[in-house]
């Protein structure tokens, strides 16, 4: 045999016996989990308890590193250059890999070709709100009072590009509303003039509380289905069967990350998600989250979903961010 042929077999059965040592031998070290949000949100309160769960099936710390910036895209961009070898993963958003990769005209990395999409955990739907003294008792009620002030009555999200944007862009869009955006750079700002009766209506995620202590009326919810915690809440597809819209959160991993690790993690994650115990502390409303466990193949076939979703809204609505 030709000595180079010799040399690069030789080189090749190296390579993979030291991934297949490695896969055997995963984790070797405390793993870190990229989290490209600020600290202190109900997703992250949600994927903390997975991981949580994660890392006594795996026996081997799990570290939280808040990396924000940019619409999440900077820590997103961070695990897709991270070493392959299972021990930096990813908190994946719809924020960053879809709908919000589309937003971007600029963006440092592939949301489908620089990961292994591991598994989704769930999805949180968007509340549409108003204050509960707003003279709007309905969803109708609203719709109606927007086409009879055309580019009068305003609405706010966390900002440019969120799920709350999106969810009120694709409304507008099938209903041919003309409302006015006000966009804030987080939900709390926007929740604060609402209450304080500058705002009309919010698109936001974290609603429980000030609906439970009476300072909000829910409208309508952008799931697919109505909610059990709020089975009198309309979704916004029963006004319009093209509005549905989805917060969402999974587990990923860069690319090159050998299949051994990839799919020992999806098992472990969905077997923990599987728990009666976790299921029921996933779905505390405290959380505003959907469970919805999927594997790795679902999960990429749902975040393909997602993007031919979205990426006709964003083009109408000619959304491009730097």
């Amino acid at each position: 045999m030709n000595m180079k042929i010799y040399k690069v077999f030789g080189f090749l059965y190296f390579l993979l016996g030291a991934l297949s040592v490695g896969a055997q031998t995963y984790p070797s070290q405390p793993i870190k989990l990229i989290m490209p949000f600020t600290p202190g949100t109900a997703s992250e309160n949600a994927v903390r308890l997975v991981l949580d769960k994660l890392s006594d099936s795996l026996k081997q710390a799990i570290v939280l590193d808040n990396r924000p910036g940019a619409g999440s895209t900077l820590g997103t961009e961070q695990a897709a250059r991270a070493v392959p070898d299972g021990h930096t993963l990813l908190a994946s958003y719809n924020s960053s890999i879809a709908p919000g990769a589309l937003l971007y005209n600029k963006l440092g990395y592939d949301p489908i070709k620089d990961f292994k999409h591991i598994a989704l955990i769930g999805v949180f739907p968007q509340f549409m709100v108003v204050r509960s003294d707003h003279p709007a008792k309905t969803v109708q009620d609203f719709l109606a009072m927007v086409r009879a002030k055309p580019g009068v009555v305003n609405y706010s999200s966390a900002g440019v590009g969120t799920s709350g944007f999106l969810a009120a862009e694709m409304l507008k869009q099938a209903m041919k509303l003309d409302m006015i955006h006000v966009p804030y750079k987080g939900p709390a700002p926007a929740m604060a003039d609402l209450l304080g009766g500058r705002l009309d209506m919010v698109f936001t995620s974290s609603a429980a509380s000030l609906v439970a202590a009476g300072k909000l009326r829910i409208l309508a919810v952008t799931s697919e289905k109505r909610l059990s915690l709020y089975p009198d809440v309309p979704t916004l597809n029963e006004v319009s069967p093209k509005v549905q819209a989805v917060s969402w959160v999974g587990i990923s991993a860069p690319a090159q990350t050998p299949l051994a690790i990839t799919q020992r993690l999806e098992k472990e994650i969905l077997g923990i998600l599987q728990n009666p115990e976790m299921r029921q502390r996933l779905s505390d409303p405290a959380f505003g989250m959907t469970l919805t466990p999927m594997g790795s193949e679902r999960f990429m076939e749902f975040i393909q979903s997602e993007m031919n979703t979205w990426a006709p809204v964003i083009k109408a609505a000619n959304i491009v961010m730097n």
